[in-house]
């Protein structure tokens, strides 16, 4: 099984079109969103698609500028209870992206939404979440711990960019990690993905960019299977079967 585990699909020029060849491939998307208002078009419009997941999303830069204001923070909770899917949720503390002053809320943000998530989460099928945690992943690891979604939710971190401590704190916490390309290309990256659990080691590839929406299955499929490469070259061993294994898990439920 090959999984994106981390693809804004919905942002793409023909998304229909994008997943059914995916299908056709034998690649799995996990479909992340922005905007709880983004995930309610793609969910009909991507209906039928057994190879897609649509997870709603509360992207922590759209929070940050208020492009998602309280009203999607709400809706975006109430949808968090009802899917078993959530994703692109959490923080942002870089300058460079985000507007200072927006932490407070942000975490308030994150919170609502992790808790809603760990609330409607079935033990027998928890809900996944996927976290965008930059300069942030000690604190989102204390909301994922205080709300409950660390240990009722399947908890992934998308391009891990934080210190060795919260790494480790992270994987002693049994969270995921999905690794795509951009995350290779630097050195942190690559250290890292040396360094994380094979049992708990996604792909992803993040796309689209924002110049290249008109992508095509095969770019998606050709950006994860570079990246097993990679993965296997780095670990010097093949990780194929085993990165499979764990994408089957985690869009399984528990048996």
């Amino acid at each position: 099984m090959r999984l994106d585990a981390h693809v804004h699909l919905d942002l793409m020029r023909d998304p229909r079109q994008v997943a059914g060849d995916s299908g056709e491939l034998g690649l799995w998307l996990l479909a992340t969103t922005v905007s709880p208002e983004g995930y309610e078009r793609a969910l009909p419009l991507l209906s039928g698609m057994g190879n897609v997941r649509v997870a709603v999303g509360l992207h922590p830069w759209w929070v940050a500028d208020g492009r998602c204001a309280q009203a999607s923070v709400a809706r975006a909770a109430e949808l968090a209870r009802k899917t078993r899917w959530v994703g692109e949720v959490g923080m942002d503390l870089s300058p460079h992206h985000v507007p200072e002053g927006s932490h407070d809320a942000q975490r308030s943000a994150f919170e609502r939404v992790c808790s809603s998530a760990a609330e409607g989460s079935d033990p027998k099928a928890p809900t996944v979440l996927s976290i965008h945690s930059v300069r942030s992943a000690g604190e989102c690891l204390d909301v994922l711990g205080e709300t409950g979604a660390l240990d009722r939710c399947r908890c992934v971190f998308h391009w891990f960019s934080g210190t060795s401590d919260e790494l480790h704190r992270a994987v002693l916490a049994g969270c995921w990690f999905s690794v795509g390309l951009p995350m290779l290309r630097t050195r942190r990256g690559r250290e890292y993905a040396r360094q994380l659990p094979l049992k708990r080691l996604l792909t992803e590839t993040d796309l689209p960019a924002k110049d290249e929406t008109g992508l095509s299955a095969d770019v998606v499929d050709g950006a994860i299977l570079q990246t097993l490469a990679e993965l296997s070259r780095i670990r010097g061993t093949d990780v194929t079967d085993a990165v499979g294994q764990n994408s089957e898990q985690l869009l399984s439920p528990i048996s």
